[in-house]
């Protein structure tokens, strides 16, 4: 038997917020039962990972210890969108052969976009 990935779930403020952002950086369709509590993107159309959504009264503080790591080929053009989204650039990094930026999401859960 082998372990695959279910969901990647974020503990949030306001889950239809959050997933509203990440649905429009990943061109991913939010699901449709979205609400403050809850919200998935991914699961109606079964794709794979499905990130879920959570409301949560007090998030774990500090630094988000797993991230989602993005590529692109046009990767400035698509740290300028997340930007527009409502991303916060926090780092810029040429290390281990990659380029990449780190940005926060609009409750401030670290990802990155890198060249591909």
């Amino acid at each position: 038997m082998t372990l695959t990935i279910g969901h990647v779930t974020f503990d949030c403020a306001d889950a239809a917020a959050l997933a509203g952002f990440w649905s429009e950086l990943l061109d991913r369709p939010l699901d449709a039962d979205a609400s403050a509590q809850f919200a998935t993107v991914g699961m109606a159309e079964g794709t794979s990972p499905v990130l879920m959504f959570i409301q949560v009264p007090d998030k774990t503080p500090g630094k988000n210890v797993i991230h989602l790591d993005l590529k692109a080929e046009d990767w400035r053009e698509q740290i300028d969108r997340a930007i527009s989204l409502g991303a916060e650039q926090i780092g810029d990094f040429d290390e281990y052969g990659t380029q990449w930026v780190t940005l926060a999401d609009p409750e401030g859960n670290l990802f990155d976009i890198a060249a591909s």
